[in-house]
């Protein structure tokens, strides 16, 4: 069952590997060394309950549901410009963008706010339940769940490999220009993507 998975796991790569919501938060915090292994093995596994769930064939019944596809996007979009305002205000105050002088930041708030850029963002649907969960029905019986665990695993590695990974970055974001330049990449990413969302509703 190789190929199936081989065949899950690139898709699932191709698609998570891009300049999203997910990424920037995730790099943030493995820059900062803050929850990182929480945060990371939250947004794989809830890639991976999305896969299943796709795979399992309930991708079907989201795409038949307008209205709540429109509410998760009017919701993600929102978020995702509040993000962009709060980015925007750190890359404006130079004091507080050395990692070395933030406080640990709560827990509880860097899960809800991981969880909201994991639910709250329509492509997520688009990508994990639907896609992958439709193109999985070109194999049949265990195949196809041997495509879905490729998928996941790609996104097992690739969140992993973004929050450690991003520390070999530390000695660069030492300045604190880096951080003011990475903060205003970050409000330009998420209020692009929230435009883009509401846009998709015009």
């Amino acid at each position: 069952m190789i190929p199936p998975m081989l065949a899950g796991f690139f898709l699932g790569a191709s698609l998570i590997i891009a300049i999203g919501a997910q990424n920037a938060f995730i790099l943030r915090q493995g820059l900062l060394g803050q929850h990182v292994f929480v945060l990371c093995l939250i947004c794989s596994l809830s890639d991976a309950l999305l896969i299943t769930v796709g795979v399992a064939g309930l991708g079907t019944l989201i795409a038949q549901s307008p209205v709540l596809i429109t509410l998760v996007t009017v919701g993600g979009a929102l978020f995702l410009y509040a993000y962009a305002s709060k980015a925007l205000r750190r890359a404006m105050r130079p004091d507080t963008l050395q990692a070395a002088n933030e406080g640990k930041s709560d827990l509880k708030a860097a899960v809800l706010a991981c969880l909201a850029f994991t639910f709250l963002n329509p492509h997520v649907y688009l990508d994990t339940v639907l896609l992958v969960g439709s193109l999985s029905s070109a194999y049949s019986g265990a195949g196809r769940w041997f495509y879905a665990a490729g998928a996941s695993l790609a996104s097992f590695v690739w969140f992993f490999g973004l929050g450690y990974g991003a520390r070999l970055l530390q000695p660069f974001f030492a300045s604190p220009r880096a951080w003011r330049v990475l903060d205003t990449v970050i409000a330009v990413v998420m209020a692009a993507l929230a435009s883009g969302l509401l846009a998709r509703l015009v």
